[in-house]
């Protein structure tokens, strides 16, 4: 029967309680596009001459939808099926009604959308005729020319819609089919994963080089761009590297230079990067240090300007009066923000450096990077081939000094990807290399702030690393002083060893820093008591050591053999949480971590919880802090994943411990090295034994 719009309204016995707004939206568009193909189910109302709907709430709201932006007149008629009965039948009606609804399925959506599209409809006509976006229908229409084997993997449900979007990121399929093959037998893959394993060799739409250039002239110069139409513009893959490296390297040379010829410099060199490190390893080039500049009193007066300004901040906050009612409270969001940038502002003018002699600028040059938004600017360091360095007396002359590189220098190599050192708990599938990088500096953290406790080791550890003149070989130190490059960066887990190091460095003695000559420092620092000096000893050897070799994923030996030395109890300083580790490692790994501490019963407990869920788990698990037996809550908090031990091992897979009473670390640790470190081990091994014999002979006589 027909029945005017204005003649019903939704029945409390409706069953459907949930609402999407812009689901409705897009059913109001369909309807509108096609008429409703669909009747409602209608109750006849005590209210007379009102019908309540049971069955449709969502059409009722959509053709509301439609009333209200004045495509349809209120009273236009609707197509209803009128129920006789009780309340109680219309409400297992609507139940039906809505409980045996089955939606299309993502691969029938696609095929759908392909017939109208092979019919003559283009995307903005199918869009529009369904009550969708274009990017959605785009979307889909990806997926339908998604490679055979993969598109029968999503109809058959064998794949999810996330994974066969990721796989749909491009439209190479034999790029596709590569990835399909090499995931198929991998436990529980991600779509992230997926999506980096398609997009190797392009750059991402965000990428600084090719917000540098932009997307016209790349395309103008025939490169070609994949895009990933389920998600964000900045997620595009652009496939030509090599034509955006071109018009990127050609852009920075021009601005480079321009820069060159207006400031007088020696060089401006362009580097395609956010930072120049390797273009400066490269070109074996030296920072320029100058001397510190005196504050001005414009600098002096904005300080102070900024301490009122940021004190007042402090004050607000402590309030604790936020966007009230009447419209006093403060934005805490806006003026936290503001205080952050002043006080980077702040530490900018506090450390103010001078500028490089006009006579000096013939010597040194300046690298030409690019923002993360693609903005070309100059680094602020100066760098020159020779060793510049700058002093200022009393009466603030600056004076220089120059020392000429040494010929036939030759820069240090970098070392080849080495066999992964650390594999997941109960596989032996290497945990991911970036995992290993950020456990290797928590480790080597650990092993830092340790070595903190005894300054006879860091001091035979320094002579040893400045004595031995194999210097091709890695000794685990960057002895000359200073701070290593770590190989994972960022916003990392912290562990106690974080905040011994940092105490540490607040209780140093640095008067003797004060003095702007070298020769005045060195005399100064002289005269401080031993237990200072060894102080900072055990501090700067303890801050050189490197987190692991080159860019693989091996630990230098010699870390393990102090490590054990100081006997670490690495437990009390890092425990496994989900985000430094297991929300990293696979469900099975979780597992197996679980069975090493509490049998299989314990893991079986949690064999069904989902990943994230079980991450959790063991995060509370290997902290302490859950109810489990006693004996299982001991050997939890002293549970270790192998990446984060000290032992020492010819081969990762047989861990041997060392005694320093019974047996020799040398031995142990050049045991399995090649036919000439094995004769050196030799050697080294029995000029030992013989020391020992010569002592145990003076002893004896």
């Amino acid at each position: 029967m027909l029945i005017p719009f204005s003649r019903l309204y939704l029945s409390d016995a409706n069953v459907r309680k949930t609402r999407s707004e812009e689901d409705d939206i897009q059913l109001s568009a369909d309807i509108e596009a096609r008429g409703l193909l669909q009747n409602l189910l209608v109750t006849k109302s005590k209210k007379r001459g009102k019908f309540a709907v049971i069955a449709g709430g969502r059409r009722l709201r959509a053709i509301e939808m439609i009333v209200a932006r004045g495509a349809w007149d209120p009273d236009t008629e609707i197509e209803c099926k009128l129920l006789e009965g009780s309340e109680e039948e219309a409400g297992e009606a609507s139940l039906a009604e809505n409980f045996q609804r089955v939606g299309m399925s993502p691969a029938e959506e696609c095929r759908a959308f392909q017939h109208f599209i092979k019919e003559g409809s283009d995307v903005a006509a199918v869009a529009k005729r369904f009550g969708l976006t274009q990017r959605f229908v785009e979307g889909r229409l990806r997926l339908a020319n998604l490679a055979e084997p993969i598109f029968e993997a999503l109809a058959k449900g064998d794949v999810t819609l996330e994974i066969a979007k990721a796989y749909a990121a491009t439209d190479q399929h034999e790029v596709q089919l590569r990835v399909f093959e090499q995931m198929r037998y991998a436990y529980n893959p991600s779509a992230d994963a997926i999506r980096r394993m398609v997009a190797s060799g392009s750059m991402r739409g965000n990428d600084p080089i090719a917000l540098l250039i932009g997307e016209d002239a790349y395309v103008a110069a025939g490169g070609k761009i994949e895009r990933d139409l389920f998600s964000e513009a900045a997620d595009d893959r652009w496939i030509d590297i090599e034509i955006a490296h071109k018009l990127a390297a050609e852009k920075m040379e021009t601005e480079a230079q321009r820069i060159a010829a207006e400031t007088g410099l020696a060089w401006i060199s362009p580097v395609a990067s956010t930072n120049s490190w390797q273009a400066r390893s490269e070109m074996g080039v030296n920072a320029v240090r100058l001397p510190p500049a005196s504050l001005s009193e414009e600098a002096r007066a904005r300080i102070d300007a900024i301490d009122a300004r940021m004190e007042e901040i402090s004050e607000i906050i402590d309030e604790g009066n936020e966007g009230d009612p009447e419209g006093d409270g403060a934005d805490f969001g806006q003026l936290e923000a503001e205080y952050e940038d002043l006080d980077a502002e702040r530490a900018d003018l506090n450390n103010p450096v001078r500028e490089l002699p006009e006579e000096w600028r013939s010597e040194a040059g300046r690298f030409l990077v690019l923002t993360t938004r693609g903005e070309m600017v100059l680094e602020a360091d100066y760098y020159s081939e020779k060793r510049l360095s700058f002093e200022t007396d009393e009466n603030g002359k600056v004076t220089a000094t120059a020392e000429e590189p040494v010929p036939g220098s030759t820069k240090r190599g970098s070392a080849a990807p080495s066999r992964p050192e650390a594999v997941a708990p109960g596989t032996e599938k290497p945990i991911s290399a970036r995992l290993f990088d950020e456990l290797s500096v928590q480790r080597r953290n650990i092993l830092s702030a340790s070595l903190l406790t005894d300054a006879g080791l860091a001091l035979d550890f320094a002579i040893f690393a400045l004595a031995d003149s194999r210097s091709y070989e890695s000794r685990g130190t960057s002895i000359k002083g200073g701070r290593p490059s770590d190989p994972a960066t960022g916003e990392l887990s912290q562990s106690t060893a974080e905040g011994i190091l940092a105490e540490a460095e607040n209780a140093l003695d640095t008067a003797w820093q004060e003095h702007g000559c070298a020769a005045q420092r060195f005399i100064a620092f002289r005269e401080l008591a031993d237990e200072t000096k060894a102080a900072w000893l055990a501090y700067a050897v303890a801050i050189s050591l490197e987190a692991k070799k080159g860019y693989g994923s091996e630990y230098h030996p010699i870390h393990a053999v102090i490590g054990s030395m100081l006997d670490i109890d690495v437990a009390a300083m890092w425990r496994p949480t989900a985000e430094n580790f297991f929300d990293r490692v696979s469900k099975t790994s979780c597992l197996a971590a679980l069975t090493e501490v509490g049998g299989s019963d314990l893991a079986a407990r949690y064999a069904a919880s989902k990943k994230a869920d079980l991450a959790k788990t063991c995060e509370t698990i290997f902290a302490g802090k859950a109810i489990v037996e006693q004996d299982v809550k001991e050997a939890a908090l002293a549970w270790l994943p192998e990446g984060m031990k000290f032992t020492i091992a010819a081969n990762p897979a047989d861990p041997v411990i060392p005694d320093t009473d019974e047996s020799d670390p040398v031995a142990d640790v050049c045991d399995g090295d090649d036919g000439e470190a094995e004769s050196e081990a030799d050697e080294l091994l029995k000029d030992h034994q013989h020391e020992v014999a010569c002592e145990e002979a003076a002893v004896a006589a």
